[in-house]
């Protein structure tokens, strides 16, 4: 019985909802309450999808940073040995060529 009268008031109170509806688009100024809250819905849709395009940007960014931060870190004495020493010549090999004797 209690799930009987739970179902006949909920089927009361749509269409009493239903009717409300109705009635609201029979005021002056419901037509441009409807465009309006349709226009935010629009707004609020695009705002949202910028937010998203927001979040891959900041990842971007993030791991932008990051390698700028190591590429600006001094360079240890290691890597400054290294690049000296591809500088210079192979060790055994001639730079000039050694002239013939017969």
């Amino acid at each position: 019985m209690a799930q009987q009268r739970g179902q006949d008031l909920l089927s009361r109170l749509a269409d009493r909802g239903e009717d409300v509806i109705g009635k609201i688009t029979e005021l002056p100024g419901a037509q441009r309450l409807v465009e309006n809250a349709n226009q935010l819905k629009e707004r609020a849709d695009e705002l949202q999808k910028r937010m998203r395009g927001l979040e891959a940007l900041e990842r971007r960014v993030a791991s932008l940073e990051r390698k700028v931060d190591q590429l600006s870190k001094p360079a240890s004495s290691g890597t400054k040995a290294r690049s000296t020493a591809a500088k210079q010549p192979a060790a055994g090999r001639a730079t000039k060529p050694k002239p013939k004797t017969s």
